[in-house]
């Protein structure tokens, strides 16, 4: 599929040159900083120093003080409170990070986690799991990651005498459920000014409010910051803002002292120098959370809770040992289910022409509906849904293409549908066998209305063009510090012209990827290594010292104990 390169805007030259003078940089630096919307010296000392200060007051938070008062009542006269948190990584980081506080301060006895059955429940609060609370003598759930649309639920909640307190991130309804505490950021009436916290984010904020009204030490808050920063990479949340501290101080502790079980987990994806080398949030999104997820994709999430808290190595061990046996299973039903949908997709003429792809077979295993949902955008580059049978209802994934609000989509069509919730860009819904038809036309329609047809041709956003001489080491040391990386922060992408063969590029990978030796024409000084993935068959013209344009990332590649620089190649134009 070809991709359109869209190139940013020139910034403001006389601000570059001033930022450029002021942080002793050179000007691609600092137009970097200038598109990320940083114009000054000290926007910049606060973008690559984060600071923990820099953080907001929890209290804030629309009912954060309602949450804390009900949260001490609790602790003070002994109720038994559950932790309930949805079943994937930002809901199972959630729920650990929750537990991990409160049970230095509520006798053992008191204090347990629940995570709903993906297959028995659904997704977020469900009856079962409130029948569970009021039965087992709970009079407290604090519920993590999921929660904002529970009107209803939370109605039968207060009819058993259970009291809630929910922590989501998601999009609310315009009803919000009648619990002890809300505490969601995206509620038009909450004023908190930072919107886009992971639910473990919002999780992190109510301990930070109730070690504030203790009088206890805040590091002993700041030392959870690893499941923060494991939620808002697998969460795939904006690392802009307060997320960008989160992340970078997660990233910290991450990298001086895995827990147990995060060490065991990448030690069974077979990364074990991923324990010598700095860990990134590319880590975090690849190594980590596809593990994590796995246990709740098929079979139980409470599996990566015990994970994410096992303080014992030997425990730890076996724990990742059957998750990374999950994530392995996991990888081939969504290889098979992928396969089979794109053959689906390829057999028929309406679906190709389609500008969304709403695809369903009752077979389907649910768990990795949402991988296939992506791997599907990635390959046709359209609003996607992928179906299948759950119970008496159908139940789906979706994802997103750029420019593009699946929610809104959703939302048109919610009167088809059962349940439905989710994000700009990823969403979750189910219905009734016998809407089907009729919420594929409509969601058709919508997409056809409010898409244009260069929406649907894949866009790579180009930071700026460079020559390889500016890569010096000085470049890149500045390059690293403008990390974390992830969405609302992406690592910058460079353009080179005039790139061709320095003589030892090679294709790799049964010839699908491409180990590159590059240089500029007439310039060996400057040789670099690089990867492109995907771009095997155009091996024949670079061998042939045809010249070239490339798109590519600076990254540092590890292996045998050594780090060196690497190109990762993101496109390439003759």
């Amino acid at each position: 599929m070809e991709t359109r390169w869209i190139i940013a805007e020139d910034a403001d030259k006389q601000l570059v040159k001033s930022l450029s003078e002021s942080l002793g940089i050179d000007e691609i630096l600092a137009t970097l900083l200038v598109q990320r919307g940083i114009t000054n010296y000290e926007e910049a000392k606060d973008f690559f120093r984060p600071s923990l200060e820099h953080l907001h007051d929890p209290f804030l938070m629309k009912d954060m003080d309602k949450a804390v008062d009900r949260l001490q009542k609790a602790m003070n006269d002994g109720e038994k409170i559950l932790i309930y948190g949805d079943y994937d990584v930002d809901g199972t980081t959630a729920v650990a990070l929750i537990y991990t506080y409160l049970k230095n301060f509520v006798n053992k006895k008191k204090i347990e986690f629940y995570i709903p059955d993906r297959y028995e429940e659904g997704y977020g609060i469900s009856y079962k799991g409130i029948d569970y609370a009021a039965d087992n003598g709970f009079g407290l759930v604090i519920v993590l990651d999921c929660g904002i649309k529970a009107v209803e639920k939370i109605e039968y909640a207060n009819q058993r005498g259970v009291d809630f307190i929910i922590c989501d991130h998601h999009r609310p309804d315009e009803v919000i459920p009648n619990a002890v505490a809300v505490l969601d950021s995206k509620r038009p009436d909450c004023e908190y000014p930072y919107k886009e916290l992971s639910g473990c984010g919002v999780g992190f904020k109510l301990v930070s409010a109730l070690s504030m009204r203790l009088g206890r030490p805040i590091e002993e808050v700041y030392e959870l910051l690893d499941y923060v920063a494991v939620s808002i990479a697998a969460d795939i949340v904006p690392i802009t803002g307060e997320n960008r501290v989160l992340a970078y101080f997660g990233l910290k502790q991450l990298n001086k002292n895995p827990r147990p079980g995060i060490a065991a987990v990448l030690r069974q994806a077979e990364q074990k120098n991923a324990l010598e080398r700095e860990l990134t949030i590319s880590d975090l999104v690849f190594l980590i959370g596809p593990r994590i997820n796995a246990a709740g994709r098929l079979e139980k999430a409470s599996d990566s809770v015990r994970l994410l808290l096992a303080t014992n190595s030997e425990h730890a061990e076996k724990l990742a040992a059957s998750i990374n046996d999950l994530n392995s299973k996991r990888r081939e039903f969504d290889n098979a289910i992928t396969e089979e949908a794109l053959q689906m997709i390829n057999a028929d003429e309406k679906l190709r022409n389609a500008k969304s792809t709403v695809i369903f077979n009752e077979n389907w295993h649910k768990g990795v509906i949402g991988i296939v949902a992506s791997r599907l955008t990635d390959s046709y580059y359209r609003p996607t849904i992928v179906l299948t049978r759950s119970g008496n209802l159908i139940t789906g994934s979706a994802r997103s293409i750029k420019n593009f609000d699946i929610y809104d989509a959703i939302d048109d069509c919610s009167d088809l549908l059962e349940h439905f919730g989710g994000h700009k860009y990823a969403a979750g819904l189910s219905l009734k066998p016998e809407n089907l038809e009729k919420f594929s036309e409509r969601f058709e329609k919508y997409v056809s209305e409010h898409l244009e047809e260069d929406d649907l041709t894949p866009e790579l956003n180009v930071d700026i063009q460079m020559d390889f001489t500016n890569i010096t080491p000085k470049f890149v040391r500045i390059l690293k510090q403008f990390a974390p990386f992830g969405p609302g922060n992406l690592s910058p992408v460079f353009l080179t012209k005039n790139v061709v063969d320095a003589g030892f590029s090679r294709a790799v990978g049964n010839r699908k990827h491409l180990k590159l030796s590059v240089m500029q024409q007439g310039n060996t000084d400057f040789v670099f290594s690089g990867i492109a993935f995907q771009k095997g068959d155009l091996y024949e013209k670079i061998h042939e010292k045809e010249p070239f344009t490339m798109c590519y990332y600076i990254e540092e590649n590890f292996w045998q104990g050594k780090t060196t620089l690497q190109l990762n190649v993101k496109d390439i134009k003759f």
